[in-house]
């Protein structure tokens, strides 16, 4: 923390303008040395600088330079961001001579690392900043944002208040037991505030549903036997022609995958090798794959074809999907049916009639995939979410122990046993903001960063 880092900030490649930042308390001090213009330690903070990059004499390039100075930085450093031309070679060659002048490259997100371990962000406020460079959709980028802008982070503060105030009141009654005018907390009084901090945190975990699928979309696969029209599903979604299409039984055999945004919402679609019975090794792998993805799906899209009968196999594959969120689509309606749909013994509202050759049934498709998962009112509510893995198990293992203490109240546990408890879990919920760390999560949480950031 007390070296000074740089890194190039931009995508590498031909461009326009690139831009090498630079942090740290020797930025101004360094990138002065190989700056040809004003005398950069005596300008004022926040201001762009016009000049050259020189080495012995000859012009590197011709740049912008922004001086900032701590603490209104990102970083809470003095921080230099020099704006060169976009060539490989010119950044390059820069990015070189502030190594050369006593510069060390910054470590996958290593700014944003110091800007956390400076106050300047928690830790939920540092992980939205990738979740915002990494955002595809619109509604991605306001659930980013408002992580960004802290509104994440005060549901967890808000929680941790509440213990707070609850922890005090247990320490007034333990200390200072001759107080008067002190309410006597007992297991009676305790219970209702614990119950209420167990709903308040169910509450965030509900709702962090909505921001796993804002996040990482829907995983979705489409299985069914062979030819039943799979690719060509997952071709029509796409508006692509991504997998290919023949009428030979077998023709994929290994998945292939695409996105779509449905209202802001990524489906991640993967059409899968037909499922059948098979002698030949390289499909069975791929048959195997299959049952695997399905297994792991959000969303199963299981296609029949409407002029084939149901066969014991399909039956079985439909008992396997029964407690998984599914959609039963039947291909080929311009064609005779040959199977009675009572026989698949399912909700009619999971039923949904298609012919892909005709494009009839897609739009319906997308709409009951709207319903299913409530997109629309994902989409009109203002994202305000637990949206990474991480947190959202950390805090259901303190809805886990809110609850044992819940049940420690009702069977009359001392209270003071119970106080230990309480402030365990308010240090928990600590890791999710960062307002309690390891120095080894630091490490693996910022090395996904990209270079720069």
């Amino acid at each position: 923390m007390n070296d000074t880092i740089c890194a190039i900030a931009t995508s590498q490649g031909v461009g326009a303008i690139a831009i090498i930042r630079v942090s740290g308390e020797d930025s101004i001090k360094i990138v002065n040395k190989i700056f040809q213009g004003k005398d950069l330690t005596k300008v004022e903070s926040h201001t762009i600088n016009y000049g050259h990059i020189i080495d012995n004499n000859e012009v590197i390039d011709e740049v912008l330079v922004s001086i900032m100075r701590a603490p209104k930085t990102f970083t809470a450093e003095d921080t230099v961001e020099i704006n060169t031309h976009g060539g490989i070679a010119p950044t390059n060659r820069v990015l070189e001579l502030l190594l050369e002048n006593g510069c060390r490259m910054a470590e996958p997100g290593e700014f944003t690392k110091r800007a956390f371990l400076n106050g300047r962000i928690d830790l939920l406020e540092a992980e939205a900043v990738m979740d915002m460079i990494d955002s595809k959709t619109d509604t991605q980028r306001k659930m980013a944002a408002n992580q960004i802008g802290g509104k994440t982070s005060n549901l967890i503060n808000e929680l941790r208040s509440d213990m707070v105030q609850i922890i005090s009141n247990i320490n007034v009654n333990i200390d200072y037991p001759e107080y008067d005018d002190v309410d006597v907390i007992t297991n009676d009084l305790l219970i209702p505030k614990i119950t209420n901090l167990k709903t308040k945190i169910n509450k965030i975990l509900k709702e962090s549903q909505n921001g796993k699928i804002i996040k990482e979309g829907i995983k979705t696969s489409i299985i069914g036997r062979p030819n039943v029209g799979k690719s060509s599903l997952l071709n029509a979604l796409l508006e692509e022609d991504k997998a290919i299409v023949t009428d030979i039984a077998g023709t994929t055999r290994d998945i292939v995958e695409g996105q779509i945004s449905i209202n802001g919402i990524i489906l991640n679609m993967i059409d899968t090798a037909g499922i059948r019975d098979t002698e030949d090794k390289i499909e069975a792998i791929g048959v195997e794959k299959s049952l695997k993805i399905m297994d792991e799906s959000d969303l199963v899209l299981f296609m029949i074809n409407n002029n084939e009968e149901l066969t014991q196999d399909i039956k079985e594959l439909l008992s396997k999907i029964k407690n998984k969120n599914y959609l039963i689509l039947i291909n080929k309606n311009d064609l005779e049916s040959k199977f009675d749909r009572n026989e698949l013994k399912i909700n009619q509202s999971r039923i949904i009639d298609l012919s892909i050759i005709e494009n009839k049934g897609i739009e319906e498709l997308k709409n009951k995939i709207v319903e299913m998962f409530n997109i629309d009112e994902i989409e009109t509510k203002d994202p305000t979410y637990l949206s990474n893995s991480r947190s959202i198990s950390i805090l259901k293992k303190c809805l886990k122990r809110v609850e044992e203490i819940e049940q420690s109240l009702k069977d009359n546990l001392p209270i003071d046993m119970i106080e230990l408890d309480i402030k365990n879990i308010w240090e928990e919920l600590g890791t999710i903001n960062g307002s309690t760390y390891e120095e080894e999560l630091l490490d693996e949480m910022f090395s996904r960063f990209c270079l720069g950031k």
